[in-house]
C-alpha cells in the first residue's frame, strides 16, 4: 500500500470482537466451517502439503489492516468471509492441515515496523521494501502494484499540474516517500486510509496516492464521487510479512509459490479484485514525473 494493501489481515478468540477502521483498534475472529471450507472461499489446495508450527494450535493467524475491500471483504475480523488475501490465507491454512484462519486487525504502521506478535503471517497489500526488510521478513512476492492517483470526479488534476497540487498519502505506506521525495508536490500525511479518503472528499487535498488497485476500489465505493485518473509505475510488489526468523517461512513460501504456479492467485484476482475495483488497473493511464 503502498504498502499500502492484504490480507492478512489477531489472535484467535472464542468470542468475536468488533473493531473500528484500520489503525484505531484491534480485534480478532476465527472463521471455521466443517468439511475443510473457510468462509465463502473455494479452497482448492492440497491438504497437508506443507508443515508449519502455527502460533495457535489448529488455526493460521493472519494480520491485516481493515478495511480492504476485494482483499478482505468485510470491515471487522468477524465479518470477513471472502476476498483475495483472505482466501489465499484459507488455501495456505488448508495446505498446512489447519481448520481455520484467525484474522487480526492491526495498525499498518505497527505491522510494517515489526511491532506485532503472536501471528503466522500478515497479508495487507504490503509493498516489499529494503527498509521494511530490516525489521520483518517478507515472503516471495504474490502481486505487482503501482501507485494510483485518486481525485474528486472532474477535478483539475493532470499529469502536467500535479506537482502544484496538494497531495496526500497515509503514514507507513510507500506513497509517503514517493510524494515527498520523488513527486515533490505539496504533501500532507494522514494517519490512516479513512482520513486519507476524507481529505480528498472534503477538499483538504487535491489527490490521494495509494496502490492503484486499492484506490480503484475506493472510487467505486463512493458511487462516482471519486475517480482514478493516473498511476505511476513504481515496480512495487506485495509480499506477506513473517515474524522475524519465523521457522515457517520456507513452508509458507512454498505454499504461496504453489498458489501462483497453479493459477490460484490469478483466479482469486478474477473473482475478487476485478469486481471490487470496478475497473482494470492496467487500463489506468500511466503518468511520468515531470
Amino acid at each position: 500500500m503502498h504498502l499500502k494493501r492484504t490480507l492478512a489481515l489477531t489472535a484467535a478468540l472464542a468470542l468475536t470482537l468488533p473493531v473500528a477502521a484500520c489503525g484505531s483498534s484491534s480485534g480478532s475472529s476465527s472463521n471455521k466451517s466443517s468439511g475443510g471450507n473457510f468462509g465463502d472461499c473455494k479452497v482448492t489446495s492440497k491438504k497437508n502439503s506443507i508443515s508449519i508450527k502455527p502460533a495457535q494450535s489448529g488455526t493460521l493467524t493472519v494480520e491485516t489492516t481493515l478495511p480492504a475491500q476485494g482483499w478482505w471483504n468485510g470491515t471487522t475480523p468477524s465479518s470477513i468471509k471472502s476476498g483475495y488475501e483472505y482466501c489465499m490465507a484459507a488455501n495456505l491454512a488448508n495446505m498446512a492441515g489447519l481448520t481455520s484462519v484467525t484474522v487480526k486487525n492491526v495498525s499498518f504502521d505497527q505491522l510494517v515496523a515489526g511491532r506485532t506478535n503472536s501471528f503466522d503471517m500478515a497479508l495487507a497489500e504490503i509493498s516489499i521494501t529494503p527498509e521494511r526488510a530490516k525489521v520483518v521478513d517478507f515472503s516471495t512476492p504474490y502481486f505487482d502494484s503501482n501507485i494510483g492517483v485518486l481525485i474528486k470526479k472532474g477535478a483539475d488534476v493532470t499529469q502536467n499540474n500535479i506537482n502544484s497540487k496538494k497531495c496526500a498519502a497515509y503514514s507507513g505506506t510507500t506513497s509517503v516517500p514517493f510524494i515527498e521525495n520523488k513527486l515533490k508536490c505539496n504533501a500532507k500525511i494522514y494517519p490512516d486510509s479513512q482520513t486519507l479518503y476524507q481529505g480528498v472528499l472534503s477538499g483538504q487535498v487535491d489527490a490521494d496516492f495509494l496502490d492503484t488497485a486499492i484506490v480503484l476500489a475506493e472510487a467505486k465505493s463512493t458511487g462516482g464521487k471519486l475517480e482514478v485518473v493516473g498511476q505511476y509505475n513504481t515496480g512495487e510488489k506485495y509480499g506477506a510479512i513473517y515474524p522475524k526468523n519465523s521457522p515457517n517461512e520456507k513452508a509458507l513460501d512454498k505454499g504461496i509459490q504453489t498458489l501462483i504456479s497453479d493459477g490460484t492467485t490469478k483466479q482469486l484476482s478474477k473473482d475478487y479484485l476485478g469486481p471490487a475495483f470496478g475497473g482494470d488497473p492496467s487500463s489506468v493511464p500511466v503518468w511520468t514525473i515531470k
